[in-house]
């Protein structure tokens, strides 16, 4: 089989691990060779072309746009990102944690508590947290700039390749050209808006593709634009980790923290940081969401909230996780006791509760779980599932549902 349709195959079951039974999945899969030779033919004939986007509101944890690309466009960014992935991984500094494997935003609330704990000396010593945020960021990314920094990537990866007399894995032609495609694709042209206009009452311009200046803007839920904006900051990262030595440093894609001993230290790394981005990156620190606390005061970051010697979940996530116990029981309430849910409602209700005490186990949540799975779920939830340690719900072995 040709390498590129053999890595099409693999992109494909790639894109569709999180996306399976989505309508645009199915129908892709109702014809998956026919598709993805099709495909195929396309990208080796460079003749692909990007279709209409999505575009739509979510408003939880907060209001925020997307813009959800076809499914045969998934497969195509991860077919890129694969091929990328070895190139730009060894060269992003450890404490970048988005959108990489083995990172995530367990690994952030860690790394933070751990840096906590180091740069105080244990809790012996002061210290302070120096939190900030860059104001619409992926609104704010140049296009140019982002494909100027890839292709640069892929000379670097094969220069590093003739040095050992090797040629890399992929063809850079090719990955130039889909890169090309992607990153100046304009998803605004043609998309198809759901829901109702007045869903973007609110939202502010930065955080909209809408509003976005020339040449500037990536859709947010795209896994392009994810894996783009940690390449995008690796030099915001290098200036501060190697430039500045600032050894207690941590990011999550625009937040990012900076943890020292010296408060005035932290006071002057404010404006050093908003001249390196203004004039190095064309990229603006939020000027409301400078945080700089003693660490005893604790920080928010990635929905926990960090404090000495303990974590907790933030106050929003609790919110959101009792009203998914109050909509579950009212389900549970409605049925009389020989009506079996089916197995599709079951697996929902363990797949959102299971979601919630996944993240809560790794804090200091136990009377909170306590609470939740005890007192406030209904006990005629209990008929079907049932709670393991308080730290999972898992489905009856047995029980016969339609």
């Amino acid at each position: 089989m040709d390498q590129l349709l053999s890595d099409l195959f693999s992109a494909y079951y790639d894109a569709r691990k999180n996306k399976r039974n989505t309508i645009n999945q199915l129908r892709f899969e109702l014809n998956l060779e026919k598709n993805l030779f099709m495909l195929y033919h396309e990208i080796k004939e460079r003749n692909y072309v990007i279709r209409p986007s999505i575009a739509f509101i979510v408003f939880e944890p907060v209001q925020r746009e997307i813009f959800a690309a076809d499914f045969r466009d998934r497969v195509v960014h991860h077919l890129v990102v694969n091929y990328l992935e070895p190139l730009y991984e060894p060269m992003l500094v450890t404490d970048s944690c988005s959108c990489r494997k083995g990172k995530g935003t367990l690994f952030g609330v860690n790394r933070v508590k751990r840096f906590m704990q180091a740069c105080s000396d244990n809790y012996t010593r002061d210290c302070y947290i120096l939190k900030l945020d860059i104001k619409g960021y992926f609104m704010s990314m140049s296009r140019t700039r982002l494909y100027e920094k890839m292709c640069d990537l892929i000379e670097r990866g094969q220069l590093k390749a003739a040095k050992k007399n090797e040629l890399l894995y992929f063809d850079p032609g090719l990955v130039k050209y889909l890169l090309k495609l992607i990153i100046f694709n304009d998803p605004r042209n043609n998309c198809i808006v759901k829901g109702k206009r007045a869903d973007w009452d609110g939202l502010p311009p930065s955080k909209s593709l809408f509003n976005s200046p020339p040449d500037c803007g990536f859709p947010i839920g795209n896994l392009t634009s994810q894996v783009f904006s940690n390449v995008y900051l690796h030099e915001l990262d290098s200036f501060i980790k190697y430039a500045l030595k600032m050894k207690y440093y941590v990011r999550y894609v625009d937040d990012f923290m900076v943890i020292h001993e010296d408060k005035q230290t932290l006071l002057n790394l404010v404006e050093v940081l908003r001249e390196f981005l203004k004039t190095k990156m064309s990229l603006e620190l939020h000027p409301d969401k400078i945080y700089l606390q003693h660490y005893t005061k604790g920080v928010q970051f990635l929905n926990a909230y960090i404090k000495p010697h303990r974590t907790y979940i933030r106050n929003r996530t609790k919110t959101k996780a009792y009203q998914t116990i109050k909509k579950w029981n009212r389900y549970f309430e409605s049925l009389d006791e020989q009506t079996l849910p089916p197995k599709e409602v079951l697996e929902e209700f363990r797949a959102q509760i299971n979601s919630y005490l996944g993240f809560m186990i790794h804090q200091d949540t136990y009377n909170l779980r306590r609470k939740m799975l005890l007192e406030e779920l209904s006990p005629k939830a209990y008929r079907y599932l049932y709670a393991v340690n308080l730290k999972k719900m898992v489905i009856k072995k047995g029980i016969s549902v339609s």
